[in-house]
């Protein structure tokens, strides 16, 4: 088949025409700027688009399908030809289904967790060798690529993001799947820019729970009082199979899971993960590995990338970077961290980046989110915010919404850095959070002080 991706430069779009080259298609594309490491993975596959831009002679009458992305804009030059043609277009989400139709499809849905427990479940089956098609959004330890696709394999293991499938399919990716096996693991309002209630927010993932086929199952965690009540009301014909936080405790800065066999050292830690890893757990038993064989695999699990990633670490501190930046992620990660290491101080830091945590609006959600920590720090960039087009911001407004009143707040990245460099980081812990750089955070000098 010939397969022509429009903005093939994005994390997911370039993933999925590295797996599609891999699986014998003939794949091309196009985009009008493309970063790293998505360029050089490109350019090693001969991949790479020979000039940035868009130009419909790309889309001929012998492709088999054009695939588009987010990234890309309605109006597209490419798109428009593709649809003057009558070619079959497919968003990321339809055509990973296409892919998949004939297999059972694992999806894994909630509003944080999602991709940690994608990764569990992923690092499973890689352990024991048993081969799944995948589609996850971080890069994982033993895995090349983020998506693979074959014809053989029986399961597809699958994140089910709830934003908007492509510039013409306003659709929730995760609606478009039609699972075998689900999973939700919390419903906390994102995307407000996209659901701008959280009522609305809530809808999809009902509508989620109606799209998993008669006789498939829902794993759901049973302490998100939003989804055990969406779960009990749901009528469809489905199992429905409740999961919680399993037992553990906390020795000397290691993580202890209680389990038949009795304590047993984790590599992550976090009621979170515990909560992640219990769900985790019941996918893997509905894909063929028992309770035992479980717990010998996800003792070695070292986490998701940029999900409590250790940069670097001292005699007594270290640095971690997460991509939390959603209220309910921010709350879960700092407590995370002050629960693993209560004896050490914590500087909690936290970007302002994305359209919902930038709009006045939805700034009330983080009320209390960095209460955990000894030392909180707030950083935002009053350009992205004008970008954007929201109503601006002042850094009191921050402090008003946090609910803190020691609270620090910066608009300057060289501000922030040399603040950060004045603290005795060096017998602390410091937590970065975000799905930005801080304004051009410099992380190797970060990282120097606990060399």
């Amino acid at each position: 088949m010939r397969i022509h991706f429009i903005a093939i430069g994005g994390s997911a779009m370039h993933n999925l025409a590295l797996a599609l080259q891999d699986k014998g298609y003939q794949v091309s594309g196009s985009d009008d700027v493309i970063f790293e490491p998505s360029k050089s993975r490109l350019e090693a596959a001969g991949l790479l688009p020979n000039e940035m831009g868009w130009f419909p002679e790309n889309i001929t009458s012998d492709l088999d399908a054009v695939v588009v992305g987010m990234h890309a804009k309605a109006d597209n030059p490419e798109l428009e030809r593709a649809t003057a043609l009558k070619l079959k277009v497919y968003s990321y989400p339809e055509f990973l289904f296409e892919q998949s139709r004939f297999k059972t499809r694992v999806v894994i849905g909630g509003s944080h967790g999602k991709t940690t427990i994608t990764s569990m479940v992923l690092h499973v089956m890689h352990y024991y060798d048993r081969a799944v098609d995948y589609m996850v959004g971080a890069q994982l330890e033993g895995f090349d690529r983020m998506v693979h696709l074959t014809e053989e394999n029986d399961f597809i293991v699958l994140e089910g993001d709830e934003y908007l499938s492509s510039p013409i399919d306003p659709r929730p990716k995760f609606h478009l799947y039609q699972p075998n096996i689900a999973l939700i693991s919390g419903i906390a309002w994102d995307h407000i820019n996209v659901f701008p209630t959280f009522e609305n927010y809530v809808e999809q993932f009902e509508i989620f729970i109606k799209s998993i086929v008669d006789g498939g199952s829902l794993t759901y965690n049973q302490e998100d009082h939003v989804v055990k009540e969406l779960v009990e009301a749901s009528d469809n014909p489905i199992r429905k199979f409740p999961y919680s936080t399993p037992d553990y405790f906390v020795e000397n800065g290691k993580t202890f899971l209680e389990t038949p066999e009795g304590p047993m050292p984790i590599a992550v830690f976090g009621k979170h993960n515990l909560n992640n890893l219990a769900g985790a757990k019941w996918i893997c038993q509905q894909m063929g590995v028992d309770e035992a064989d479980f717990y010998e695999a996800i003792a070695s699990f070292m986490g998701a990338a940029k999900r409590l990633e250790l940069l670097a670490q001292g005699p007594n501190g270290m640095v971690f970077k997460d991509f939390a930046h959603a209220p309910s992620k921010v709350k879960a990660t700092t407590q995370a961290v002050k629960e693993q290491y209560p004896d050490h101080k914590l500087f909690a830091c936290l970007e302002l980046h994305t359209y919902s945590s930038l709009n006045a609006d939805f700034l009330q959600e983080y009320r209390g989110t960095l209460d955990k920590a000894d030392t909180a720090v707030v950083f935002y960039s009053p350009e992205a915010v004008a970008i954007k087009q929201l109503d601006p911001m002042s850094e009191q407004d921050i402090a008003n919404a946090f609910d803190r009143e020691d609270l620090n707040v910066f608009t300057n990245a060289q501000d922030f850095q040399s603040f950060l460099l004045k603290q005795d980081l060096k017998s602390g812990i410091l937590l970065l959070m975000s799905s930005g750089n801080y304004g051009g955070l410099d992380l190797e000098k970060i990282k120097g002080i606990y060399a």
